[in-house]
C-alpha cells in the first residue's frame, strides 16, 4: 500500500515553529548556514497542495543491481526515498511513496519474471496517474560493468518538455549540492516515464558498481544530502516556472522572496 504524507499548509503563525525546528536541527548537526525565514515561507507557498509521487525503485523479489559491497540497490533507493518524502512533506507537499518496505507491487495474477516486473511498474505508474499527481520522481542507483563510472544523473522521457525541464533543474541542483558529478540530464525512453501523465524523471543517484560511490550511497548522512538536493531541485523547478508563480500569495514583497530563493545556492540541512 502506498504511504501518503498529508499536505502541510504552512501559515504565517506556524512559520516561527518551523523555523525553530530547523534551527534545532542545524544546531545538533553543527551546520552554520540555513535558509532565512522568508525563504522557508516561499518554499511552503510553492509546494502547497502539490501531490508528488516518490518511487523507490525495485523492491521485494527484485533487488535491482547489487553493489560492490553486496548491498542491493533496492535498499538504498528506499532509504533515500524516505528522506526525500520527509523533506517534501515538511516543505508543504502531499507525498505518496509507492512502497515503504521491501516489497514489489506485483501479485500472483502475473506470471514469470517479465510479467511480474511489468505489473509492478504499471502499478507504480497507475498510483501516480490515478491520484492526478503533479510529479513522479523515481529513485534508482546506476550501474556499469567497469568500476570507474560515477556521479548522479537525471533522466526524462523524450518529447516531454516539462519532464526535460524538471530533469535539468534537478541535475543542476544535484551537481551544485553534491559536488561530485559532472553528468548532464539525459532523455531516454523508459516504461515508467512514457506512461505517466505528469512530468516524470528517474534519478540515478550514483553508481553502485563504483566501490567508492557504493560505500558513500550507504552513508545515512550522504543519503540525506542526496534527498535534500532532489528536494531543492523540485522547489527550484516550481519557483522558476509558471506553476510556482501561481502558488505564491498576492502579498507585496513575495516576488522578492522568490527571486532571492531562486538565486540562492543550494544549502544542505540534514533531514531529521
Amino acid at each position: 500500500m502506498p504511504v501518503i504524507i498529508s499536505s502541510i499548509k504552512i501559515k504565517k503563525r506556524y512559520l516561527l515553529g518551523l523555523v525553530g525546528l530547523l534551527g534545532i536541527t542545524l544546531y545538533l548537526f553543527n551546520i552554520t548556514r540555513a535558509y532565512p525565514e522568508d525563504d522557508i515561507e516561499a518554499m511552503s507557498y510553492v509546494l502547497a497542495n502539490k501531490v508528488i509521487v516518490v518511487d523507490p525503485g525495485h523492491g521485494g523479489r527484485d533487488p535491482g543491481k547489487v553493489g560492490h559491497s553486496g548491498v542491493p540497490e533496492k535498499d538504498i533507493n528506499l532509504e533515500v526515498s524516505k528522506r526525500l518524502a520527509t523533506w517534501l512533506g515538511q516543505m508543504g507537499a502531499a507525498v505518496i511513496l509507492t512502497r515503504e518496505t521491501d516489497i514489489d507491487l506485483s501479485d500472483s495474477s502475473a506470471s514469470g519474471w517479465h510479467g511480474k516486473k511489468r505489473q509492478d511498474l504499471s502499478r507504480r505508474v497507475a498510483m501516480a496517474n490515478d491520484r492526478n499527481a503533479d510529479l513522479f520522481i523515481s529513485i534508482h542507483c546506476n550501474a556499469f560493468p567497469g568500476k570507474r563510472e560515477h556521479g548522479a544523473q537525471v533522466f526524462s522521457q523524450p518529447e516531454s518538455e516539462e519532464s526535460k525541464i524538471l530533469a535539468e533543474v534537478l541535475q543542476r541542483e544535484m551537481t551544485t549540492i553534491l559536488g561530485n558529478t559532472t553528468r548532464k540530464a539525459k532523455q531516454v525512453d523508459y516504461f515508467a516515464l512514457r506512461n505517466t501523465k505528469m512530468p516524470a524523471v528517474i534519478v540515478e543517484i550514483g553508481f553502485i558498481t563504483n566501490p567508492t560511490e557504493d560505500k558513500l550511497l550507504q552513508d545515512p548522512l550522504y543519503q540525506s544530502k542526496v534527498a535534500y538536493s532532489i528536494a531543492a531541485g523540485i522547489i527550484k523547478y516550481y519557483a522558476e516556472g509558471k506553476a510556482g508563480q501561481d502558488a505564491l500569495p498576492e502579498e507585496a514583497g513575495q516576488e522578492n522572496i522568490l527571486k532571492t530563493f531562486k538565486q540562492q545556492p543550494g544549502n544542505y540541512i540534514p533531514a531529521p
